[in-house]
């Protein structure tokens, strides 16, 4: 009866569940992976896994299985593949309920993994990459590089390929791009991808120079209205920095005006002229 019941509790929850948030930023390092959890749900284990270039299947890397962890060394793989290139993902799980499974990108070029060196120019992005690698002289002529790009925030849909240095053009000026790069032979990618890298694209000079014309434009029209109200409206300024004064609605009474003492003629001395007569 107790066993019933805790089924009825429990076995809805655990289906009602949503799965976990994937991983993020998950980066191998000299053998060693690492990831960021989801710092908002506990009870999250992950199960890292591998796959080398010639086969589809995924395996799970051996003590990196359920692993409460945010790391794992994965050196045990490494003689697993030719040459140790292998492909990499972590997956999350609670309750039964798995996570998709990410990527993950090296840090550093390795023996598998590209180095390169990015430049941006007006219109277009150039990775500076190396044709005397290790890997590329192993694989001879039928092995290269595949560049990943996009704009920042968006997935890395586009990809060219070439033997060294790839220019991608026609990219719009202003914005941020980012590329991933990755070995291809013949027509499968090997080995982990770089991580990601970004770089902004500057405008090209004729782009600044019609920039300023028309900001000079403007100002050309501009001064010469400023100038007409100085010099020949300047009332109509002085008239409207001048304050508005509003009389109270009550004014108080006004003083009564000050008399003076009129003297009285009483107090007053004269004489009387008698006579007058000319000179």
């Amino acid at each position: 009866m107790l066993l019933g019941v805790l089924c009825i509790l429990v076995v809805p929850q655990v289906f009602s569940e949503a799965p976990p948030a994937p991983p993020q930023d998950i980066q191998v390092d000299n053998w060693l992976l690492r990831w960021s959890p989801d710092p908002d749900h506990g009870n999250v284990t992950y199960t890292a896994q591998y796959s080398s270039f010639d086969s589809d299947v995924w395996t799970d890397v051996p003590y990196c299985v359920h692993t409460s962890l945010n790391s794992c060394n994965v050196s045990s793989i490494k003689a697993r593949s030719v040459y140790g290139c292998v492909m990499l993902r972590v997956q999350a799980e609670r309750h039964g309920q798995k996570s998709p499974s990410v990527q993950a990108c090296s840090t550093h070029g390795d023996l598998c993994t590209p180095d390169f060196i990015l430049t941006a120019s007006p219109g277009s992005l150039t990775v500076h990459l190396s044709r005397n690698t290790t890997f590329l002289r192993k694989k001879a002529d039928h092995a290269k590089y595949r560049v990943y790009y996009g704009k920042k925030g968006e997935a890395l849909q586009g990809y060219k390929d070439g033997p060294a240095s790839v220019t991608i053009d026609e990219l719009q000026e202003g914005q941020r791009y980012c590329t991933r790069v990755q070995y291809l032979y013949f027509t499968r990618t090997e080995g982990l991808p770089t991580c990601t890298q970004c770089a902004l694209i500057p405008e090209s000079d004729s782009r600044r120079t019609v920039s300023l014309v028309l900001v000079g434009g403007v100002l050309l029209l501009v001064f010469p209205v400023i100038a007409y109200f100085l010099l020949f409206q300047r009332w109509r300024f002085k008239r409207w920095l001048q304050p508005r004064y509003t009389f109270p609605e009550h004014l108080p009474e006004p003083l009564p005006e000050p008399r003076l003492p009129v003297p009285s003629s009483t107090e007053e001395h004269y004489d009387v002229i008698t006579s007058m007569s000319p000179e």
